[in-house]
C-alpha cells in the first residue's frame, strides 16, 4: 500500500533534523520504500511517497523521529487502481 507522509517541521529546530538525518539516516525500517521526497521551499515540511505491506512498518519509522517531527500520513491509490476499483459501480 502507498501513503503520502507529511513530515511538519514547524516548532523545532530544523538542524537537528538535518543533524540526525546526516548522522543516522532515514532511521526506516528497511522494508519501508520511500519512492520521492520532496521539501517545501521555507523547509516547513517534508513531502514522501512510501510503500508498505504493513502499516507498523510506518510506526516503527515515525517513532524514531517523534522528537522533532510531527507526521501525518494518507493512505493514497493511484488514479488507474482507483477505477480499476471502482469499475463495476460506474
Amino acid at each position: 500500500m502507498q501513503f503520502i507522509v507529511i513530515e511538519d517541521f514547524t516548532g523545532c529546530d530544523r538542524k537537528d533534523i538535518y543533524r540526525r538525518f546526516r548522522d543516522r539516516g532515514r532511521l526506516k525500517p528497511e522494508e519501508l520504500v520511500v519512492h520521492h521526497s520532496w521539501i517545501a521551499a521555507d523547509m516547513s515540511r517534508c513531502f514522501l511517497l512510501v510503500e508498505t505491506d504493513g502499516v507498523t512498518l510506518l510506526q516503527r519509522w515515525v517513532i524514531e523521529w517523534a522528537d522533532l517531527v510531527e507526521f501525518e500520513i494518507i493512505p493514497v491509490a493511484t488514479s488507474k487502481e482507483m477505477v480499476a476499483a471502482l469499475s463495476g459501480h460506474l
